[in-house]
């Protein structure tokens, strides 16, 4: 039984649902397991030890002047150098709530020895340095696979001749002005990150952490990267030695349905089509414009609908769709008279939906969501409807190609297929590595020599020279 401390911080259910299932797992083997989070857990998992820190109440205050200022929807087209400000401004705040959580402190300034410390990457370096404080190796957990933010603490190459940044919806093979945008933002972001967040970081390790320790001995400091991608979800990329992929590790074997849902898919002769935005999009604050087309297009269909609809009344619900405020995706996607996923594009929901085979129509709005759309659409498993353009007829043609074109559902289980194939189950895998660091106190021998090389060099600026 080793001591393990995990920190998922970020105040967002999807977030949380990857964090959580890896520490759940972890406590199932026989491990202590202490999780800071915004969330915690209502029945905690049995065999190990597990403690849940959990630190929702300091982040209400932001979230209620974010949805104030600024509807998720808007984000839609949003410009990535924008985005990219927009979460190195707001970062910081919602580090400090969490190192200045009373439980938090109590741990920092306890004497409790921990065996490895697990830390979800979100611009969130500062919490990093909590493996120097406890002196125990560090796991970084990437929930969105290879990228920009990991790429460079461990010597990753991520080349942006054919390796797309993860904000914006291009795919491997791209075009001149797409490689061109690609190495600005490259550049920007390394720009930003060397001369701004990382110096940000920098203040908060000193404050919160006793004798903290510079930030350029905490971000190049992890032993592993378990990253969250597969190829079967994400296009194929290099990783190091010490990066692991263990995607679609969350998702688990389906569970019996609650009665309502049980008869409503069962009873669908004609199929049904799931719809749903995720945990931070909720489609109950769509606009009107954008329900109205969503509900005239599902009226007409001969399919069922199952919608996730976060309030008790939807004005104009046609009789073949039904509602609820919370959906057992997992189960729902497993059934076999689910035809088509209407989903955000989120990378949890597109994980869910190529692991039981169903293809998806994607409305994308921010993040990665678009990229994980054009992948999608790039291997022919399904289709997306730009949000500013959602429309009865666009949403219409884009439903009936779907349901009335077998390539979708044949490509949507090739896809399962490639997902299933794997020598060792992801949850298996992770919690493999996580004991092999702890096994071996850390994983020096995995680190590759490009960590010890000045820019210059790495880029053999020198030799050219």
């Amino acid at each position: 039984s080793a001591r393990i401390l995990i920190v998922f911080s970020l105040p967002g259910r999807s977030h949380y649902i990857l964090g959580s299932s890896l520490a759940r797992a972890l406590a199932e083997k026989g491990h202590d397991v202490t999780m800071i989070s915004a969330f915690s857990e209502k029945v905690p998992p049995k065999n190990g030890t597990y403690r849940d820190i959990t630190i929702t109440g300091a982040f209400d205050e932001i979230q209620a002047k974010m949805q104030k200022e600024m509807n998720m929807f808007d984000r839609e087209g949003s410009n990535p150098i924008v985005g990219s400000i927009f979460l190195a401004l707001m970062m910081p705040e919602f580090l400090s709530k969490t190192f200045e959580n009373e439980n938090v402190k109590k741990l920092i300034n306890s004497k409790e020895k921990f065996d490895v410390v697990i830390v979800e990457q979100f611009l969130n370096d500062a919490e990093k340095a909590l493996a120097t404080h406890f002196d125990a190796p560090l796991i970084i957990f990437s929930s969105v696979g290879a990228n920009f933010w990991v790429n460079s603490l461990v010597g990753n190459p991520f080349p942006p001749s054919y390796i797309p940044d993860v904000m914006l919806e291009y795919s491997s093979h791209m075009t001149f002005c797409e490689r061109l945008v690609n190495s600005l933002i490259y550049v920007w972001n390394h720009l930003l990150y060397y001369f701004y967040v990382f110096p940000q970081q920098n203040k908060i390790i000193k404050k919160y952490i006793p004798n903290g320790p510079d930030i350029d001995d905490v971000l190049y400091n992890g032993s592993l990267v378990l990253l969250n991608s597969h190829p079967s979800i994400n296009q194929a990329v290099p990783h190091v030695p010490n990066m692991i992929e263990i995607g679609g590790f969350h998702v688990k074997p389906p569970k019996k349905l609650p009665q309502d849902l049980q008869e409503f898919l069962d009873s669908a002769k004609e199929g049904v089509i799931y719809f749903s935005l995720g945990s931070n999009l909720k489609s109950s604050q769509l606009p009107v414009e954008k329900r109205d087309a969503l509900l005239k297009t599902f009226s007409k269909l001969k399919e069922k609908v199952l919608w996730k609809w976060e309030e008790d009344v939807l004005p104009g619900q046609p009789p073949n769709v039904k509602l609820g405020k919370w959906l057992p995706q997992q189960d729902i996607l497993a059934h076999p008279n689910v035809k088509l996923f209407i989903t955000h594009g989120g990378l949890l929901s597109t994980t869910e939906t190529i692991y039981h085979g169903v293809p998806i129509l994607a409305i994308p709005i921010f993040g990665d969501q678009k990229l994980n759309a054009k992948i999608a659409i790039n291997n022919g498993f399904g289709l997306s409807v730009p949000y500013s353009e959602i429309s009865e007829e666009t949403l219409t043609r884009n439903i009936n190609e779907i349901l009335n074109n077998p390539k979708y559902k044949s490509n949507a289980k090739a896809r399962s297929n490639i997902f299933h194939d794997r020598l060792v189950s992801p949850m298996d895998t992770a919690i493999y590595w996580v004991e092999y660091v702890i096994r071996h106190k850390g994983a020096p021998h995995l680190r590759v020599a490009a960590l010890d090389l000045p820019w210059y060099k790495y880029h053999l600026l020198d030799v050219i020279s």
